[in-house]
């Protein structure tokens, strides 16, 4: 899994102007120029806001990316709980350091 290359993607989406134009204009291309496995591809274009919080992306980044495609809050907190009862607790990042302290 390369959660770096994905949060580097969202980081990108929610800040760059250029990067948004790319987004806008070509989703599919702009997806290409980062390295990304097949699962965290679909996450991102879907977008499947459950499964790139259980694949680790920071919260702050996700929250923005989940307005950027549409999402209230509420049915952003209802994704994140969707994506735990389909895919299993976060597998990595600062949510799964958390868990494990508990």
């Amino acid at each position: 899994m390369s959660l770096y290359h994905v949060q580097k993607l969202i980081y990108q989406l929610n800040r760059d102007p250029a990067v948004r134009k790319r987004y806008e204009e070509d989703f599919d291309a702009l997806l290409e120029a980062f390295e990304l496995t097949a699962e965290e591809r679909r996450a991102v274009r879907e977008p499947d806001i459950g499964l790139l919080y259980v694949m680790g992306v920071n919260g702050q980044l996700l929250m923005h990316y989940a307005a950027l495609r549409g999402f209230e809050w509420d049915a952003y907190l209802e994704a994140m709980r969707q994506g735990e009862r389909r895919h299993g607790p976060v597998r990595a990042g600062l949510y799964k350091r958390a868990s494990e302290t508990r």
